[in-house]
């Protein structure tokens, strides 16, 4: 957590406090576009093309609402790396009313972005995708995906969750449609502020059937009609935002901004194949793209008993976390040091050789 995110989590609640109903005119009702404006500014967005959102499933529906799953053009193509909750809500959406294709990978780590251009045809509505697949941290070729779909009238929702602040990303270069992520990873922003940005043509032809009085160009009329779409990015939102998140997740923004992603991903990469060769050093498989350009900033290493050794290590204070077919997940960022590399594998060594990773069983089996 940064520093400054208690001063902004002191500044919340000095303004809840003092101004009472009052906040909502002069600090809070802004928030949203102001939040998202910073977060735009990271990948080359115009401004009031990224909503808020409490996180991005939530962004997902709302992209989804837009749409009439009307044939031939009723097809989702997705990847089976995944994160789950994003297989989870495109399954019961197209359920009984459309086709999903799924794509696998071969090896756990990486996917030729090929089979996925492959699978893409007229009848493709959506692709959502990640840029970094949250398993294995390889990075997809999110350009050529996107040029395809493009071809054959498809849109592409891009999930950066994994890769905004630490991989440089342009989505004006990308042309992409969509854009999905948070702020809890890589921005150090915490959880609860997450964002969606839609393409500026696209922005004010949509009609997103998941609304609320936020998206309303008179809120405050509180007119039960049918609503009446404002413009920009509020167009895409729906109730109440988390206002607290907003606050605390600026801290992270700020800091991200001012070191620079371009740095960030050079130091990453550095410690990233650092971590892979110690592995490697000890004869542990690696679940990571060996190309550091197709790498983001994560490396799975897995081991005996990979889920209790990441109990372990947490209770060390050397914080990581497990994901099953992947192993111990590592993921370095700017403020992290080389010494605080070999000390985590260290301390993986250490626990394999001396059995204390018993003692974590209990709280591994918890996590699976």
């Amino acid at each position: 957590m940064p520093n400054r995110a208690r001063e902004y989590a002191a500044e919340y609640t000095r303004t809840w406090q003092e101004w009472g109903v009052r906040a909502w005119a002069e600090a809070w009702w802004e928030l949203p576009r102001t939040s998202g404006d910073r977060i735009g500014a990271l990948v080359n967005a115009d401004p009031d093309t990224v909503s808020m959102h409490l996180n991005v499933t939530s962004a997902q529906a709302t992209i989804q609402s837009c749409f009439d799953l009307k044939r031939p053009r009723n097809k989702v193509v997705m990847m089976e790396m995944e994160f789950p909750s994003i297989l989870y809500i495109y399954r019961e959406w197209l359920r009984g009313r459309g086709e999903l294709v799924l794509i696998p990978s071969d090896d756990g780590v990486t996917l030729d972005a090929q089979r996925v251009i492959d699978a893409i045809d007229e009848r493709t509505l959506l692709v959502p995708i990640s840029h970094v697949l949250f398993r294995s941290s390889h990075i997809m070729d999110a350009k050529r995906i996107i040029e395809r779909a493009h071809q054959v009238g498809s849109l592409v929702v891009l999930d950066i969750f994994q890769s905004l602040g630490t991989v440089p990303l342009d989505v004006k270069k990308l042309d992409v449609d969509f854009a999905v992520g948070g702020c809890l990873k890589w921005l150090c922003g915490g959880p609860g502020a997450c964002f969606l940005y839609v393409r500026p043509d696209l922005r004010d032809t949509l009609r997103p059937r998941f609304t609320g009085w936020m998206a309303h160009q008179h809120p405050f009329a509180f007119d039960i009609g049918d609503i009446e779409y404002t413009t920009g990015s509020y167009r895409f939102m729906n109730g109440t935002p988390n206002i607290p998140a907003l606050y605390t997740c600026r801290a992270g923004l700020d800091i991200i901004a001012d070191i620079g992603i371009g740095a960030i991903r050079e130091r990453s990469t550095h410690m990233t194949s650092r971590l892979i060769e110690l592995a490697r050093e000890r004869g542990w498989t690696v679940n990571a793209a060996p190309d550091p350009s197709r790498r983001a900033g994560t490396v799975a290493i897995d081991v005996p008993h990979a889920c209790e050794v990441a109990a372990e290590l947490n209770a060390r204070n050397v914080l990581v976390d497990y994901r099953p077919k992947a192993g111990i997940r590592i993921s370095p960022h700017f403020y992290n040091t080389d010494d605080e590399i070999t000390r985590a594998v260290s301390e993986i060594e250490t626990i394999l050789d001396d059995g204390s990773w018993k003692r974590r069983a209990e709280t591994a089996r918890r996590v699976t």
